[in-house]
Parts: C-alpha cells; structure tokens; sequence
C-alpha cells in the first residue's frame, strides 16, 4: 500500500501559479498573494502574450496548476495545434524540468506576471473527458489529481496515432435476458461461476466501442482475444492505449477504466465482486464507481457480472438473474464438514472425514491462509501458551524448530516459559506444518504455495494460501481447511470476501455436472454464506448483508475512510471538532471516519486542513 508524502508548500516556478480547480485539501494549502509572487520578475508593463495554458506539473506534493505561454515557434511548425487539454508536456518549474499535463487552454494569466514558454511537447495524454472524470476520482477518494492522471497517461511516449480503423460491430446472438441488461442505465448480470460472460462482452461490442474491465490483465487478454476472433477491433490497454485513442473496443484491468475511448457505447466491468478492481494506493478509487460515473456522463449504459455481486453494485441497479435451475447447474456440489463435535485441541486441523477426500484421484488444492508452521502453541504439559510477554503477542514456531515474536522478531528455543517442557501443542497450524500432516494422511506427496514463492506447481495435491486458488487453472476438488477464519473475521465485508473465495473456487472445479465439488470444514455450518454455496443462491448473503449494514450504519449505507501514518492522530482530532463525522479508534495507530455519505465524507475532508507529518487517508477501506 502506498504511503502519501505529507502536504506542503509549492515551490515557485517558472510559470504564473494559480490555485488548483476542483483541489482537495490532500492537495495542499493555497499559496498567498506574496508567495505567489516571489521569486518571479514582475514588470509593469510586460510584453504582450500568446497563447496561455494551464499546466499541472507531474511532481509529488505539488497539486498546483501552472501558466505558461506556447511558444510563437511551435504556431509556425504547427506543434501549437496539439497543444489541447491533456497534452504532456515539458516545462521549466524553479531551475528543473519536468513533465506534466495541459488541463485548461486559452487562459488569462494573472495580470503583472512574467509567464515563461512551455519546454517541450511531448505527445497525447488523457482527453479533456478524462481529465475531467479524474477531478471527479481525486475528489471523491481524497487523493491528488496528478496520480490519478499518471494512470489516464501511457506508459510511453506517444507522438502519432494509427490510423483509423473502422468499427465493425461484433456478430451476437445473446438472448434476451443479456439485451434486456443494455436497455436500462445500468444493471447487474449474475451468473453462475461456471457460466461464461462472454456473451455479456460481445452486446456490448456490437453497439459500438465498448470498455471492457476485467479483474486482472490475464483475464482482460483472454477478452480481448475472443473478440478479435469475433473480428473486433479491441485494444488492451495501457499496452495498445494509441490504438484506443485512435479508436477501438477498449478491454484491460481496473486501469482501463481511466483510457481513452472514441464514442463510447457500453460500459461493462467483470467479475464486479473482485476486490482487485479496487486501487490499493491512495487515492483508492473503485473501477466500479468510476465505470458507472463515466457511462453516466456518456450517456451509455453500464453493466455489472457477477456470480455473487456485491452489496454495493445490488444497490445501485436491478439484477438480472437466469432461473434458478441454470443457476443451480452452474454452482458445483459443496460438501460441508462440521467440526462442532471435534475436540478443538486434540482434534487438528484435519478431521476424519478429509481422509477419503485427499485420496480421491486428481487434482486436490487445500486452502488454509495461514504460512509458516505454527501460529499459535501450547504447552503439551501445563497447557500454558507460548507467549512473547514484552510484546503481549502469542509465539510462532519457524521451520528451523524456533519460537519467533511476530512483532519484534525475538526468538528462542522450543522451550516453555512456565513449566520448562520441551512438547507443544500445535493450536493454529500454518500451511507448512499442514503439508506434513496431508502427506501422511493422503499417502502422497503435496505441494506448498503461497504468494511469497512463484515455482511451478507440480504435484496433484496443494496445499497454500487463497494463492493457490490462481496458481492453479482447474483443480477435481478444493477443500477450505478452515473457512471460519474467513467467515469469522473481524472484518465488515467478511461474507463478501468468504464467498469471493468459494466464487473463485468454484471456477476451479467447474459446474455441478462435472463431478468436482468444494469442501469446507466448519463450526458453523448454518452461516449464510456456506448455506447460499449449498442452495446455488448468493441472494442469500445479499439479503443478510443489506439487513446487517443498515442497521451498523457500514457502505453503501455510510461512508468510511481508514488514517495511517504519524499524522493520523493530529488530523482524526481536527476532523472530530468539525462535528461533521464520527471517528473511532485509535485500534493499532489507525483511525476509522464515518460520514453519512460518500459526498459528505469527501467534503469534509477537502476542506479540513492536513497537518505536516505523514498521512494516508484510504477511502472505501475493503479490509476493515
């Protein structure tokens, strides 16, 4: 996660500095009249300008706009007539050149002040469209507008454009449930896990140039290649972003959202529950929110798939459905294991009933999102905890057979504090010590994975972190080894991430026909989650959740926004004396703000000043 620099003053450039349009208060404080003269020469009479624009430079802690006038050479070679909003540009700012971005054209500076040429045009950046959606995305996250316009720019340098291909709308023979999502503003399509959303994809495309987001960019390339068998001209961006600027259905991960895209026509966002189409640096803005704000402002509507949309999307438009026998087929068969009766000590974290699981032939992935050997321990003899008492946390065993702090990383022998026994009883088994147990039980060898290795997987039993649900491409059985953890977390969203999970688990054994089935043990075996998986029916958590939020006061019922860093005290009490938010905490140095609204929650924090020391403020926080 990104960390922001804290705000400070504009140094002065080389150009007139006006304040910033549409700036938050994450952006700095205004420049006074006498700052925003210094260091400039003023003259009573200066001479007579040209052409004047806007430019806000691409430098960290400056969200300031900048004048500058377009040189008289570039009128006679014709550069002057590419120089329009969202340009890149090069320009003089206090003794260095840097890049930024042309946001308003044909300005009047402000009077008595000496406005230098710009340096160097540089190529295409973002449309005055973009830029504008991207005031919209800094405001309502809380972040500057400059990072927000690093993701709309390309990655590259880009001078000329290709020429112009002709649309040619994709053949489509969807059905009339998928036509019917295109004729309202914006619906939500759920789908079954082992349905294929494609179908969704090509109407889309057949009314023109579509943007198409995907969860990732592997997802996004299978999309885009789909449609040019389909004989689409598709661009995946930021790799073809000049192709979409020239003109093309437009296909990519959560970035996308941000690209250029002639006469849009529809607007679709994949797998919507995903929490990768949320950005995980600040500003935290949701490709969801800002793929249904900018089909709004076109005029195009915006269409949601899901097998399990979230609570968020069921609000904000109709859902779609197929009938409850195609959505039935398309879930596979789960098989709940309930350990309600198990000793939770002598027990483990393998119950009897996995034996015949593990030795089923093919593929089996078991998912436990806990590495390393042991988490939690106990003395086999006094049953005390092995505890780190300077830093009030429980000791975890490493695989070289030491106790280790998590916080301070201070270790020592397998030693009991208490009793001085050399035996420990494992209470929260990590993915290593797992391994072990699966090769005795299963009577073959198993794999370790998790996101810290990328080795190939090899082996036809896994063991591993929800990692192991994407470094896999199909798999005969999944087993949660322990899915409470993740429908028990602390966590407001822990139903829609649990069921994401067996969503993405699901895809991995495929539909109820196919023979392979999901398996998860439980001590609450009636959750709504778990229950929804058994009937095919994510409507369920939908149900429960919406009840559950409304009456807590949590999204889309109220707005949230998370304050890190060593600023976060200082600024969470001067959002408390305004009266206009709720503040809790602070829980491990963090802060949590409520406001009734998203609107509310970005006006107060655009205008509540910043103190100096280090802040992150993270809008629509996913994990607290």
């Amino acid at each position: 996660m990104g960390t922001d620099r804290p705000g400070r003053r504009a140094e002065v450039g080389s150009g007139a500095l006006t304040p910033a349009e549409g700036s938050t208060a994450d952006q700095g404080r205004l420049l006074d009249p006498d700052t925003l003269a210094s260091g400039r020469p003023q003259h009573d009479d200066p001479p007579p300008l040209g052409r004047v624009v806007r430019v806000l430079p691409d430098v960290a802690a400056i969200d300031r706009v900048f004048d500058y006038e377009v040189p008289e050479a570039w009128e006679t070679d014709g550069r002057a007539d590419r120089v329009v909003i969202g340009s890149v540009v090069r320009i003089d700012l206090h003794g260095r050149r840097v890049g930024g971005w042309v946001v308003d054209v044909d300005v009047e500076p402000p009077p008595r002040v000496t406005v230098r040429p710009l340096a160097k045009l540089s190529g295409y950046g973002p449309s005055a469209e973009v830029i504008d959606l991207a005031r919209w995305v800094a405001h309502r996250w809380a972040g500057r507008l400059a990072r927000v316009l690093v993701t709309a720019t390309p990655p590259r340098v880009v001078t000329h454009l290709p020429a112009p291909r002709p649309v040619v709308p994709a053949a489509s023979s969807v059905g009339p449930g998928v036509v019917k999502a295109f004729e309202k503003d914006r619906a939500v399509v759920r789908l079954p896990p082992s349905a294929d959303p494609f179908p969704v994809v090509q109407e889309a495309a057949r009314r023109g140039n579509a943007l198409v987001l995907a969860p990732t960019v592997e997802s996004a390339r299978a999309v885009a290649a789909r449609l040019r068998r389909a004989g689409v001209v598709v661009a995946v961006v930021p790799r073809d972003w000049e192709s979409a600027l020239a003109g093309a259905t437009v296909v990519g991960a959560r970035s996308a959202v941000l690209a250029p895209v002639q006469d849009l026509a529809a607007v679709v966002v994949l797998d919507e529950h995903d929490e990768a189409h949320q950005e995980e640096r600040n500003p935290t803005w949701h490709a969801r929110d800002v793929a249904i704000e900018r089909a709004a402002r076109a005029g195009v509507p915006c269409v949601l798939v899901s097998p399990a949309p979230s609570v968020t999307a069921v609000e904000l438009a109709p859902v779609l459905r197929p009938s409850r026998t195609v959505e039935r087929r398309g879930w596979p068969v789960i098989e709940i294991i309930d350990r309600r009766s198990d000793d939770p000590v002598r027990g483990g974290i393998l119950s009897e009933g996995l034996t015949d699981v593990l030795r089923r032939d093919g593929r089996v992935v078991c998912v436990l999102n806990r590495k390393g050997r042991s988490r939690r321990l106990a003395c086999d003899r006094c049953g005390e905890l092995a505890w780190h008492e300077d830093c009030s946390v429980a000791l975890q065993q490493t695989d070289l057979g030491r106790l280790v702090c998590p916080g301070c990383g201070a270790d020592r022998p397998m030693v009991c504090d208490h009793c001085g026994a050399t035996r420990f009883k494992n209470l929260r088994a990590g993915v290593s010590r797992v391994r072990e147990e699966l090769e005795a039980l299963a009577r073959r060898p198993a794999q370790e994975v998790t996101g810290d290795d990328d080795a190939t997987v090899v082996e036809e039993l896994i063991v591993g972190t929800e990692a192991a649900l994407y470094r896999v491409t199909s798999a005969r059985t999944v087993v949660f080894l322990d899915i409470d953890q993740e429908l028990l977390a602390a966590r407001y969203r822990a139903a829609e991430q649990t069921m994401a999970l067996l969503v993405r688990a699901a895809r991995l054994v495929g539909d109820r026909d196919g023979g392979g089935r999901l398996v998860v043990q439980t001590r609450v075996p009636d959750h709504v989650v778990l229950q929804a998986v058994l009937h095919a029916d994510p409507g369920r958590v939908v149900d429960a959740e919406i009840e559950r939020r409304q009456v807590l006061g949590f999204p889309p019922y109220a707005a949230l926004a998370e304050l890190s860093g060593t600023g976060a005290a200082a600024f969470a009490e001067t959002l408390r004396a305004t009266g206009r938010v709720d503040v809790l905490g602070p829980v491990d140095d963090r802060f949590l703000v409520k406001a009734a609204t998203s609107d509310d929650l970005a006006a107060v924090l655009d205008t509540t000043p910043r103190p100096e020391a280090r802040l992150r403020v993270a809008v629509d926080p996913p994990r607290v």
